[in-house]
Parts: C-alpha cells; structure tokens; sequence
C-alpha cells in the first residue's frame, strides 16, 4: 500500500487531475467513490460560489476529494483560496506560480497540500514550501504547465531530492501499465488527467468528447492561452489537441493580433475543432469511447 492509499483511504493509487473544465464536482466524487481520489480543477474565471457548490457536488456520501488552484490566479482572486479553506477538502494541489503563501495558509488550516513541478528547481521551491506531496509533471501532459523533461526522467530526479516527501508521477499515464510502472521506479502513485476526458460524468461536452476520440496528436504552446487573452505566464504553456489553428500559429504567438483572438471566439461559439481548444495529454490517442469513470479507474489499477 503507498503513501497516497494510506492517506486518503483510497483503493487505487491514482488521483485524477483538477483539469479545469472537465474536472467538476460530478467527475471527482465519481473518481473518488470508484476508489481512486477525484480533484476539482478551478480556472482563472470561477468564483468562489463556484467552489463551494462544486465541492458540495464532489463530497456527496462523504467521498474524499481534492481542488487544484493555480498560484499565478490566486494572486488576482485570493477569494478562491478563501473558499478552498472553508470547504477543507482532503488535498489542495496549488501550482504554477508563487506557492509558499497559499501553501502556508493552507498547512495552518491543517490540509494537506500538493504542487506539480516540472524541473528541479520547481522541486526546490516545493520542499522549501513544505507540500506534503509533489507531483512529478512531465512534458507528455495535457494542459498547462513546463515542456522541459519527460515524465520517466524528471520522476528519476524529483526522487533523487524528494526525501521522504512523497511524489506522484504524471504524464503519460494513460493505463494499469503507466501506474505499474510509476510505482516500480518510487512514485507514491499516478496523477491521472487525459485517461478521464473521455468520461461520461466530465464537465466537458459530448462534442468535445468524440473530438477527442478521433484525435492522434498534441501541441504544446502558448497559442490558445493568446487567442483566449489568458494571462498564464510565458514559462507554463498548454498541451492540446493540435488543429489548423494551432499548427497556423505555434510559434507565432506574439504575432497572433485582433482578428486571431476574434477567430478563435467564433470557432468556439461554433463548435469548430479546426479552431477551437481542446487540452488532452499525449496520450490521447488511447482514449475511444465513452466509458464512466469507474471503468477508467479499474484500467488504471495495478495488477496484485
């Protein structure tokens, strides 16, 4: 049994990832209630009213669950944090940016807390900030984050320096395989994003889920987060599903003006894939059917 099953009581040893959009309070308490540990990922644009009914959703029947924050967004909205620490949920991951604050008040308030890392200073800050657990984000993940080191060597690093601090592995991990393997080399578990875009209870559309089974390839870039007008910072770009968009624009992104940004607006509205986003990691092209959250989290689960 690892440190995340003892921790949290689950039976799997993987935790879904707060992905902004899919990962709603209906996707994470169905992770959690098939035994792995759902997340709510919060954006730049929910409130903390948002939160609260959310969180509401993803505790139902006294499940574990946890939300993922992004540190670059508190410092505009510190109310989302505040919302976080009344609903005190079983783990906070808060990540990309300045962490130590929101760290610290989270640690008082007794909840136990999470940052993704990808590089070994990133670890550094972590440990300096005292996370009770670190996840290893490799360059294979969906949505954002740092396109620097593979999920397989950056794990190897991060457990170098980890100490006793747990780590989870994510990035690539798409199957039992990908947590057997994790596990082998020292994770503590699999922090599990793309497997779960497919799944019937995620916060993202029908449409989006068959534009999803028919995809093959991903990006990384900063080319939707331009076109969206989001302030991510330049060092954390976004891993999606390539399309005529994105591969006009990779590259080019201080380039992209007006009449880029109102185009991406209309494919939105429309529901047009050649210009619309859709974040998935590279292991997207396993993902083919509808299947409930149950059933991804039995695929992930390690053979005894």
């Amino acid at each position: 049994m690892t440190w995340l099953q003892d921790t949290f009581g689950t039976r799997v040893p993987v935790v879904g990832a707060p992905m902004a959009g899919p990962a709603d309070g209906r996707l994470a308490h169905a992770i959690s209630a098939a035994g792995a540990l759902g997340m709510v990922g919060v954006s730049g644009a929910r409130d903390a009213d948002w939160i609260t009914a959310q969180a509401e959703l993803a505790a139902a029947g006294g499940t574990p669950y946890g939300i993922g924050l992004m540190a670059w967004v508190l410092e505009r909205k510190p109310s989302q944090l505040d919302a976080v620490l009344a609903v005190r949920p079983a783990l906070v991951s808060v990540s990309f940016g300045a962490i130590e604050e929101p760290v610290r008040r989270l640690r008082e308030a007794g909840i136990r807390t999470a940052t993704q890392v990808g590089n070994v200073p990133d670890l550094r800050a972590a440990l300096a900030a005292g996370v009770d657990v670190v996840v290893a984000r490799g360059a294979e993940a969906g949505g954002h984050g740092r396109n620097e080191i593979g999920t397989l060597a950056l794990l190897q690093l991060v457990l170098a320096e980890a100490g006793d601090v747990p780590v989870l592995a994510a990035g690539g991990i798409i199957d039992r395989r990908g947590v057997a393997a994790v596990l082998a080399a020292g994770a503590a578990g699999a922090w599990v994003g793309t497997a779960f875009l497919g799944c019937v209870e995620a916060g993202n559309s029908p449409e989006a889920r068959q534009q999803l089974f028919a995809a093959s390839s991903t990006g990384y870039g900063r080319v939707f987060d331009v076109a969206q007008q989001v302030p991510w910072p330049r060092e954390f770009g976004g891993r999606a599903v390539r399309n005529d968009f994105f591969d006009r624009w990779a590259g080019r992104e201080d380039e992209m003006g007006d009449d880029a940004v109102a185009e991406h607006a209309a494919g939105v509205r429309a529901g047009d894939w050649s210009v619309a986003h859709l974040y998935a990691g590279e292991g997207v092209a396993a993902l083919t059917e509808e299947r409930t959250a149950a059933e991804v989290v039995e695929s992930l689960t390690p053979p005894r």
